[in-house]
């Protein structure tokens, strides 16, 4: 057993991460970050949940316009498989990311 404050993981580049556990297929990390990620699709559904700061979520929809919604503390953000999208941290973020295994 382990006791993780978020709040005192840092790391020394943009979306290092911290591995809690690898559940069958998917794992779950602690991310730390003061930049934007990139722009991707997940080959799985992604569960990202911001623990301390904001994130603008860009996501593009359908149509291929881009949205953004604003991530604040205690947010969820879900992802499909195939949705496009892309973290961008207003400062520095912490955040919590439940994926498959292997995904980007």
């Amino acid at each position: 057993m382990r006791v993780i404050r978020s709040a005192e993981f840092s790391g020394e580049n943009a979306w290092d991460a911290l591995p809690i556990e690898r559940i069958d297929d998917a794992t779950v990390r602690l991310h730390w970050t003061d930049a934007p990620y990139r722009w991707h699709v997940n080959d799985g559904p992604e569960v990202f949940v911001v623990l301390d700061g904001q994130v603008d979520m860009h996501v593009r929809d359908g149509a291929g316009a881009v949205l953004v919604h604003r991530l604040e503390v205690g947010d969820i953000f879900h992802a499909e498989s195939g949705d496009e999208h892309v973290a961008h941290p207003v400062g520095t973020a912490r955040v919590l990311v439940v994926e498959r295994a292997g995904s980007v």
